[in-house]
């Protein structure tokens, strides 16, 4: 109760009104949501081309050549069994594609997860009659866990693989090469994601991506804590991750290879996890390894993989609200770096303008013994009095 107990008036009204604000934004995108399921399209055959079948499957014509893996060259107007294409494969692609059509439901969903971690972090974690003494009951592990079950459980198992932040990145490039059937839609998808994690520092990857809600529910065991303590450097982690991004781009438009239109990520997608369907070997051993490796390693699949992790990581130059540190109360105790399971909290302190990924998980707001740290706006020089009251013994300035 020590926590609730010391919340004001005020940040109850908080809580009351984003619980609210929350589910007011689920029940828009339920309300919005078809109340009956696409059936798969009847009557395709191999006597139909790319061009007749891609319309019926709301795919295009390239991305259909994709998925029956033949070149992006390849003839649109040929029957598909001129091609070499059997009744049965066809029959294949065209179930899978159609069940892979996303819901609308988890944007929403994504939207109420990145509300209440905004608002927990910049208005609620601090209660505002607790002193500095008590700041270890600051920014309690509850909310926080719970955004990731629902995150993991809703936004991952209930709703499917799709949306999710990787594959609207991933699809951004994707419709450059005309694998996209409407890249207006892929666009915005894109912008959603970037305007998440813009908005508060990687908070869509912190607190609503349902793979990475995984990992860290993983990694949050109290196991191999020894093995915690040591971190990726940053430097070998982010250049493996844009290493693969890059190579997926060399590959991606036929640079290497010589074969437009392969992506790399489509093999290690670990979100296939959500519709319990593994179409390769590579996409099995990508989730067994990311989750094993979770238990000592603070999301490996994030730091090493992830396109969207990469972007948003150069997003966070302009995230609105973030991780902030007063230099001036800053006594370089290290509390905050032993706290942080990244580099980002050693980077900040030492005022490094690319510091590693920060996924807003609020380790290290309960450990500063000077008050040092806070989470706020970038508009504010100082934290506002009801989240963020002096500490003890220093002068307001």
């Amino acid at each position: 109760m020590g926590y609730w107990s010391k919340l004001s008036r005020t940040q109850y009204a908080w809580l009351a009104g984003t619980a609210v604000a929350m589910c007011a934004v689920v029940a828009i995108g339920w309300a919005l949501q078809p109340r009956s399921k696409e059936a798969i399209p009847e009557g395709i055959t191999t006597a139909m081309s790319l061009r007749e079948i891609a319309p019926r499957l709301k795919t295009t014509g390239k991305a259909l050549a994709r998925e029956l893996e033949l070149p992006l060259s390849t003839s649109m107007r040929t029957p598909v069994s001129e091609l070499g294409i059997s009744e049965q494969t066809l029959n294949e692609t065209v179930v899978h594609l159609a069940s892979h059509h996303g819901t609308g439901l988890k944007y929403f969903v994504f939207a109420a997860l990145v509300l209440g971690g905004l608002v927990f972090l910049t208005q609620l974690g601090r209660p505002a009659d607790s002193p500095s003494s008590e700041r270890r009951r600051w920014y309690p592990r509850t909310p926080y866990i719970l955004a990731l079950l629902v995150a993991a459980g809703v936004c991952g198992f209930a709703l499917g693989k799709s949306p999710n932040p990787m594959e609207g990145a991933v699809k951004l490039f994707k419709a450059m090469v005309g694998l996209q059937p409407s890249v207006p839609a892929v666009v915005l998808a894109f912008m959603f994601f970037a305007a998440l994690a813009v908005v508060g520092n990687k908070l869509v990857c912190g607190w609503a991506c349902p793979f990475g809600a995984l990992q860290e529910l993983v990694y949050s065991l109290p196991l191999l804590r020894s093995l915690k303590r040591r971190k990726v450097p940053f430097v070998l982690s982010n250049s493996i991750r844009a290493g693969l991004f890059v190579l997926m781009l060399l590959l991606l438009f036929g640079v290497v290879g010589g074969r437009r239109g392969f992506v790399l990520y489509h093999g290690i997608n670990p979100f296939n996890l959500f519709n319990l369907e593994f179409e390769s070997l590579s996409m099995l051993l990508t989730v067994v390894a990311a989750l094993v490796l979770s238990l000592g390693v603070y999301r490996p699949f994030c730091q090493f993989i992830c396109p969207f992790g990469l972007i948003s990581w150069v997003l966070e130059r302009v995230s609105l609200n973030r991780i902030k540190v007063d230099h001036s109360r800053c006594n370089q105790c290290g509390s905050c770096i032993r706290a942080c399971p990244l580099e980002a909290a050693k980077h900040l302190v030492a005022g490094k303008l690319l510091a590693a990924d920060c996924y807003s998980c609020a380790r290290c707001l309960t450990v500063c013994p000077s008050d040092a740290i806070s989470y706020g706006s970038v508009f504010s020089s100082r934290p506002p009095s009801l989240t963020q009251p002096p500490r003890e013994g220093v002068p307001e300035t």
